[in-house]
């Protein structure tokens, strides 16, 4: 079984070098959005720290979110996707695949750039490994949820925009941990009880996403 993890790991990451337009696409958005805000607001110290978190949360958040359309599109339209549903191996399986690879190309970039842009809000080397540990922890997440949404859009008109209104509001509580986290160790309070959350969230996500995918794939070849 972990061949077949391994092999549709290689072969996705392989097809996104091929596209790596697609990948750059989600990192420069992150990069721009969370520059921007410094160059908008102005130089004020405190207000930066103070807007930090949720801002460098929140477009973490986008970019993961404008990754996901190319999740399983690719596959649907050159039949491997059906090709996978039939094939003896876990669907579930894999999906967690395809969804570690996503994570590979979106995730591990934003959580290895985020603590060069914190450096732009004025916020302390503790705040910043906080701000890198909460989006390793939480980056997966959004990657798996995400992953349940972009298979129950996979086909539709206006799939993006779909995909969207369902991944946004069930990615709330990773937001709200992860920037909390951050505020919290900026002010002095600790942040162990949010990563503890955070890691919780992650450990549901693995164990039920990759299944609840399978099922909402196998209803949109249907």
């Amino acid at each position: 079984m972990m061949a077949v993890l391994v092999a549709t790991v290689r072969r996705d990451l392989l097809l996104s070098v091929r596209r790596r337009s697609d990948v750059l696409a989600s990192l420069v958005f992150f990069v721009m959005v969370t520059t921007l805000f410094p160059l908008g607001v102005g130089p004020e110290k405190n207000s930066l720290r103070a807007m930090a978190p949720g801002v460098l949360w929140v477009a973490a958040l986008l970019a993961s979110t404008l990754a996901l359309g190319r999740l399983f599109s690719a596959d649907l339209a050159d039949g491997t996707l059906e090709q996978m549903a039939l094939s003896s191996e876990p669907l579930a399986l894999i999906v967690a695949g395809k969804v570690l690879a996503h994570w590979l190309v979106s995730g591990v970039p934003l959580v290895t750039l985020s603590p060069l842009l914190a450096l732009q809000f004025g916020l302390d080397a503790n705040a910043i490994g906080v701000l890198a540990l909460s989006l390793l922890l939480g980056t997966p997440v959004l990657s798996l949820v995400g992953a349940v949404g972009a298979a129950l859009t996979l086909g539709t008109r206006g799939g993006g925009v779909l995909l969207s209104l369902l991944v946004l509001p069930l990615t709330i509580p990773v937001l709200i941990f992860g920037a909390g986290a951050v505020g919290a160790q900026a002010s002095g309070l600790g942040a162990d009880a949010h990563l503890l959350l955070l890691g919780g969230l992650l450990a549901a996500s693995v164990a039920l996403a990759p299944w609840a995918t399978a099922a909402a794939l196998r209803i949109s070849l249907d």
